[in-house]
């Protein structure tokens, strides 16, 4: 995204956001998307932050500084995951955030650079965590080769990367286990997404749950 005053950016930028944000609740029965979900207000003042993000990372590569992944998983969650403007007020400061930790991989790095935030700017807030919580679930979607997760109330679907997993049998194994199923129904959809149906009420449970998940599946990417 080079500028957003050119004609035809309004809809660059709302393409981008929905990559970023998820256009709704694709696992719950009903289709409501972001605005229904969090309210206008909220959803404004997600998109401006999606903007700064974008920015930020476009900054990285006018810099010469490439993420450390050639690519980027899609994660939507549903609730607000940014630096919020009452926490970093300064503009330009909330842009190198965002830089830096748009490079973070581990949880070791993440930790570090959650404990300089808190040092400098005091107790991070709920968005903050959630910022962080998906930065470390990103990594791990890499991992697994996920490139696209869907989260909702109601579960979780999973797109592999070019509709491929690394270990095919273990994954069979794996969904057939009645360890998998105990909370909830699994399954391979026909166009090869791998739904999870779950009851998470909240975007906490959402989180935590979707990250066992995907741990689960990092196991068995990586499983000789």
């Amino acid at each position: 995204m080079q500028s957003l005053d050119t004609l035809g950016a309004g809809f660059s930028l709302a393409s981008h956001d929905m990559d970023i944000r998820g256009a709704g609740n694709i696992v719950g029965e009903e289709q409501s998307g972001h605005i229904r979900e969090v309210g206008v207000e909220l959803y404004q003042h997600l998109l401006q932050e999606a903007i700064i993000m974008a920015r930020a990372e476009q900054a990285d590569k006018a810099d010469g500084h490439e993420l450390t992944s050639e690519w980027t998983p899609q994660i939507n969650l549903g609730t607000a995951v940014l630096i919020p403007e009452i926490y970093v007020g300064d503009l330009g400061l909330r842009l190198g955030l965002y830089r830096r930790i748009g490079h973070l991989e581990t949880r070791e790095q993440i930790d570090e650079f959650a404990a300089e935030m808190i040092d400098r700017f005091g107790p991070l807030p709920s968005e903050v965590n959630n910022l962080f919580e998906v930065i470390e679930l990103k990594s791990l979607c890499r991992r697994a080769g996920i490139e696209k997760l869907d989260v909702g109330p109601k579960g979780v679907v999973i797109t592999f990367r070019g509709n491929h997993f690394s270990n095919h049998h273990a994954l069979i194994a794996y969904l057939q286990s009645p360890d998998t199923n105990k909370t909830g129904h699994t399954k391979i959809r026909p166009d090869q997404k791998l739904v999870f149906m779950r009851e998470w009420p909240n975007p906490d449970h959402r989180l935590k749950g979707t990250k066992q998940i995907v741990k689960n599946l990092v196991v068995l990417a990586e499983r000789k």
